[in-house]
């Protein structure tokens, strides 16, 4: 056998035993960077499914009525937010909270800009309006006057 071809295969060989080896050794770091993603994905949808749980239990839940589906008013507890509540129960929250004392229903709409003359718009606000105390975010006076909860 040639010498001289026996020593250029040896170092072929050398070659890729040190390749084989960095590649191994990419590999592995490679491998351990996979399970470390797996890992933190793991952890990820966990706390997201923890955080949609806690917003569920705060934000209303949506309804069926008639086969329509509705936003439900959520009563008020410690953890649930003005925020919690549709647009409109907001803002009449803001006007009855803005009233130098008790309100009617009739002067809520008269500040929301609805015409209380009308007996059909005046009567879907005072529905929402005892829909708030029932759920705890108002008050209603025996004279039927509504006021904020201390």
């Amino acid at each position: 056998m040639d010498p001289e071809l026996l020593e250029r295969i040896t170092a072929r060989r050398a070659e890729l035993d040190e390749l084989e080896e960095q590649l191994a050794k990419q590999l592995a770091e490679v491998r351990a960077e996979r399970d470390e993603l797996a890992a933190a994905e793991r952890v990820l949808e966990r706390i997201s499914e923890q955080l949609a749980d806690e917003r569920a239990s705060v934000a209303p839940a949506p309804g069926q009525v008639g086969g329509r589906a509705v936003m439900l008013i959520p009563r008020r507890t410690s953890g649930v937010e003005e925020t919690a509540l549709p647009s409109d129960y907001q803002r009449i929250l803001a006007v009855v909270r803005q009233a130098a004392g008790p309100v009617m229903a009739r002067q809520v709409g008269d500040a929301l800009g609805i015409d209380v003359s009308v007996r059909a718009k005046l009567e879907p606000l005072r529905g929402k309006l005892v829909r708030l105390v029932d759920r705890g975010w108002l008050r209603k006076l025996p004279d039927g006057r509504f006021t904020t909860r201390l």
